[in-house]
């Protein structure tokens, strides 16, 4: 339930707001809090680093099983991870 309900609010906010430099995700700043790498995570998730540095500028949004496993390793609610309305508003 929780995991499907994740993904609808992924869905909404990828279709209605696809400006390319909109910010669904907060990954980047989460990494920049915690002194994590991009090479770290992109070995701990075992994908490549481009992977995970798209999923860091907001190029692609990882899926969601893929937001539940960085959401594990940085010890982060998924809910944390992805931009909340009042941050889509002030992009």
């Amino acid at each position: 339930m929780y995991k499907d309900r994740m993904f609808k609010i992924i869905v909404y906010f990828c279709t209605r707001f696809n400006d390319k430099n909109m910010k669904l995700n907060r990954i980047k700043e989460v990494l920049d809090e915690k002194g994590i790498s991009q090479t770290w995570l992109a070995k701990k998730l075992d994908k490549s680093f481009n992977s995970v540095n798209s999923y860091v500028c907001n190029r692609t949004q990882p899926n969601l099983k893929t937001l539940l496993q960085i959401s594990q390793i940085l010890n982060e609610n998924m809910r944390d991870l992805i931009a909340d309305q009042e941050q889509i508003n002030n992009n």
